[in-house]
């Protein structure tokens, strides 16, 4: 039934995308479309596209349920026979087929993401080019990379009634933070809206003086710890009020944060301004945007410093890349978000690779010892918090599916 309203929908398409002038150039058929998802510390889901040249591209979609079903219901029957290689046409091909059912924002958008990526990968490796070329070259050989280094060591207390209550110690996330800085990385992030072992509300986005301290003595720690080693930044996971980001931007500010991400829920871009110009903290923000069209308001606003799109999440690579370009004309700059395998590290790495303005990607798998193994190479890929850009065709990195097959997660 999916297949059939999928074909169906893709003959009604405008005859841009259906009609193709004959090429002499390279050409290939897509003949398969699937996901998979592994189980690393998020379920990170795996999209492949499979062509009649022997080529697989692989690609990832940020974790989200339905994912596989919008990618082989929906869009498989779309793309299946079409050029990989004409990777803008099909990503708009997508986007519309999926046309008033989420192509613009959440999982629709999700899972068009993940295919774009392994199109990309797929395009790469039939033109045996790194995907960087395709997209106009280097800019750099390396991206940075932050680790995100979570809350910390959890410390356990004893509460009311003899029941034990979990809280977050300044000392923990001095400790984390130290074995980050130790590792190699010059920049850590790590959250901030986390619980002091006091009885809050946390549904009114109000913090009392008292929380707001525990949250200051937090950064205070982590900074006396690494002094100048790395930069800090701090995730708020938009759990709080205008007024409340505003007192705690204003109680971290002495310790020169990095950024502040996510203070605010991600809806009102007008909120996030008036936070913007009424604290001297620099402001990130932007993972829960979809597109450049989402980020639109924000660049132009400039409602805040840094932009955190993510790439397997706001459509892909050449998405986000538009996004950097718009950001570039009002000299803001991007540092993505990322909590994926290999696969949406390396993404962002190609991304980060043709555009000036980036920072640093984020990497969220620290405690995933065999992250580096779902890649087949003799040496990590992250190495003193960086990522050298693979030269290899395609992303330039291929998977051991040994390892993927040990750490897949059965599909119920």
């Amino acid at each position: 039934m999916y297949e059939d309203f999928a074909s169906t929908l893709a003959a009604t398409m405008w005859t841009d995308f259906d009609d193709q002038p004959e090429r002499d150039g390279p050409t290939a058929e897509i003949t398969d479309i699937d996901s998979f998802v592994i189980d690393g510390n998020f379920p990170w889901t795996i999209v492949t596209v499979e062509t009649d040249r022997g080529v697989t591209g692989i690609g990832e979609a940020y974790p989200s349920p339905g994912v596989h079903e919008i990618v082989t219901d929906y869009l498989k029957p779309v793309l299946v026979g079409e050029n990989p290689l004409d990777v803008e046409r099909l990503y708009n091909l997508m986007r519309e087929s999926l046309s008033g059912r989420g192509s613009q924002w959440g999982v629709g958008t999700i899972a068009i993401s993940g295919v774009e990526i392994a199109l990309w990968d797929a395009a790469g490796k039939l033109l045996n080019q790194p995907i960087y070329q395709l997209l106009g070259g280097k800019t750099r050989e390396e991206v940075r990379v932050y680790a995100d280094c979570h809350a910390g060591e959890a410390m356990v207390s004893s509460a009311e009634e003899g029941q034990e209550e979990t809280t977050y110690e300044p000392e923990a996330y001095a400790q984390a933070a130290r074995m980050a800085v130790d590792d190699g990385f010059d920049m850590i992030k790590f959250d901030l809206d986390v619980p002091s072992g006091r009885d809050i509300d946390t549904l009114s986005r109000h913090f009392d003086p008292p929380e707001v301290e525990h949250k200051r003595s937090v950064v205070e720690a982590v900074t006396d710890e690494i002094g100048h080693e790395a930069e800090v930044a701090v995730d708020l996971h938009w759990n709080f009020s205008p007024e409340t980001a505003k007192k705690l931007c204003r109680a971290i500010e002495p310790y020169d944060l990095a950024w502040v991400e996510d203070p605010l829920p991600p809806e009102n871009t007008d909120a996030m301004r008036e936070l913007q110009r009424s604290v001297e903290t620099t402001l990130l923000t932007g993972e829960n945007r979809y597109g450049r069209h989402g980020f639109r308001d924000l660049i132009e606003e400039q409602a805040v410093d840094f932009l955190a799109p993510d790439v397997p999440k706001t459509g892909g690579i050449a998405e986000t890349k538009k996004i950097a370009d718009m950001a570039e004309a009002y000299y803001q700059a991007l540092i993505p978000h990322n909590i994926g395998s290999p696969i949406a590290t390396v993404a962002t790495a190609h991304v980060g690779a043709t555009v000036p303005n980036f920072v640093a990607v984020e990497y969220h798998a620290r405690e995933v010892s065999w992250w580096d193994d779902l890649v087949a190479r003799d040496e990590p890929l992250i190495q003193n918090g960086r990522l050298e850009v693979p030269d290899g065709p395609g992303l330039g990195i291929q998977l051991d599916w040994d390892v993927v097959e040990e750490h897949r997660k059965p599909r119920t």
